[in-house]
């Protein structure tokens, strides 16, 4: 045994090789995270007669600061669902890891040719949520998830940090909850009994006129975005769309503007 008073009744290193103090209970209290660090803004989603649109941008702010300006917060999860995530950026790559370990236990473990879909992705993500509230160590996102039912009709619905969950022909998460939605909602009046009179372009064209409207709106948005189309035939996925005659871009004939001096 050690001898030295720093050390008493340990085993000698020379001997045992060096202590390992992972195993000392510490004296700190066990946290969680309070409040997140890097966050994703809004994400958007409308029905249409044949399937769902969603959009986000690909901003991650460090606070205010527009920090990380390529994350992808559009994930698709085979054959035909996507889900959109709001908030904590590392939350979600925890999330993401869960939807590959999931895709991937599915896909060795099934003796049938039954696959998720976007619903049955919804109540596992709602019930992963209210899990981690119940623990008091709450994943600080709020998703879309979007696809088809088991009857193959479009499906659209959130589940925020709370377990919260809720259904409706046009989401929005963040900012968007309150500038965009309206916006969407004009698109259908009637919600549910409108569905079948919007097509893929008139929704695929709200969608785009809501995120310039964040962009503008918006501090922590951007205007360069995901957009992904869900169909039965698959998911059409562009994640580098640029918003489209900004008016923004005046500030580069600015004198001053930058680094531009002349």
């Amino acid at each position: 045994m050690n001898h030295h008073p720093q050390a008493w009744g340990r085993p000698r290193d020379d001997v045992y090789g060096p202590y390992d103090h992972s195993y000392m209970q510490s004296s700190m209290p066990k946290t969680h995270t309070q409040s997140p660090a890097v966050t994703g803004t809004s994400v958007l989603g409308v029905k249409f007669k044949d399937g769902v649109v969603v959009a986000a941008d690909n901003l991650a702010s460090y606070g205010s600061l527009a920090r990380f300006t390529d994350v992808k917060r559009i994930r698709t999860f085979p054959p035909n669902s996507v889900i959109g995530f709001g908030g904590d950026v590392s939350d979600m790559q925890y999330l993401d890891r869960l939807l590959q370990s999931l895709d991937i236990r599915e896909n060795y473990l099934s003796s049938t040719e039954h696959v998720l879909n976007a619903k049955n992705l919804h109540t596992y993500l709602a019930k992963v949520m209210y899990k981690r509230r119940s623990d008091f160590n709450p994943l600080w996102n709020m998703m879309l998830v979007a696809g088809f039912d088991e009857d193959d009709k479009p499906f659209l619905a959130s589940a925020d940090l709370l377990g919260t969950t809720f259904s409706s022909p046009t989401l929005a998460t963040g900012f968007g909850a309150h500038l965009a939605q309206p916006l969407l909602r004009r698109l259908m009046p009637d919600e549910e009994e409108s569905v079948p009179n919007v097509t893929k372009e008139q929704a695929v064209e709200a969608v785009k006129a809501c995120m310039k409207v964040l962009f503008y709106r918006d501090a922590r948005s951007m205007d360069k975005y995901s957009i992904a189309v869900i169909t039965k035939d698959g998911v059409d996925l562009n994640e580098d769309v640029k918003l489209e005659n900004q008016s923004w871009a005046f500030a580069d004939q600015i004198r001053g503007y930058g680094t531009q001096v002349n």
